[in-house]
């Protein structure tokens, strides 16, 4: 799974009127924890729009004034009116405790009742998967090349070595449905 690096600087003070004044300053409030104990610390905005704006996951390496340590994005908090990052929670990785994550679904192949007709319709696209951090992929990719109208792939039909979907098993990623053009040609050739 690709990293990306970022740094930011250790907090003194924690709360309200500290997290405001992170925020004016064009930083972000951010814990890391998962260790012996928490860190609180402030990263910049622009440093982190290429790990929370993209549908890609990232671990990410944080350098926290010379500390270095590997996490992932736990939780994040966004204003309710401008939309802008106000707080980001990370969560340290430890290379023997598995740890769960959701992956991007990458659909390969051409469906065949696409080709007819039909409509694709991806209800999941991402998955939650629990795993060692060395073993976790950057996406996972669900094979829609038997797919016809009417049927779907589901979560019970995807196994991965070393991974653990955690999902429910019945839950569908893809299905192919009949769409209103292929059902209005085989009313056409049933009247005939």
């Amino acid at each position: 799974m690709k990293s990306i690096a970022i740094s930011g600087s250790p907090r003194e003070n924690v709360g309200k009127r500290d997290a405001k004044g992170l925020r004016y300053q064009g930083l972000v409030p951010a814990v890391l924890y998962g260790g012996a104990t928490q860190t609180h610390f402030a990263v910049s905005a622009a440093d982190l729009r290429a790990v929370v704006y993209t549908p890609v996951v990232h671990f990410i390496d944080i350098d926290i004034a010379g500390v270095k340590s590997q996490a992932i994005i736990k939780d994040m908090q966004f204003h309710p009116l401008t939309e802008q990052l106000i707080h980001i929670d990370f969560l340290l990785l430890d290379e023997k405790k598995p740890v769960t994550i959701e992956i991007p679904v990458k659909l390969t192949g051409t469906s065949p009742g696409v080709k007819v007709g039909g409509k694709l319709v991806q209800k999941l696209r991402k998955l939650r998967v629990k795993a060692l951090p060395k073993d976790h992929l950057d996406n996972i990719e669900v094979s829609i090349a038997a797919l016809e109208v009417g049927k779907s792939v589901k979560v019970s039909e995807i196994s991965l070595p070393n991974l653990t979907i955690t999902n429910a098993a019945e839950d569908t990623i893809v299905s192919v449905t009949t769409s209103r053009a292929l059902r209005q040609a085989e009313q056409e050739a049933g009247k005939k």
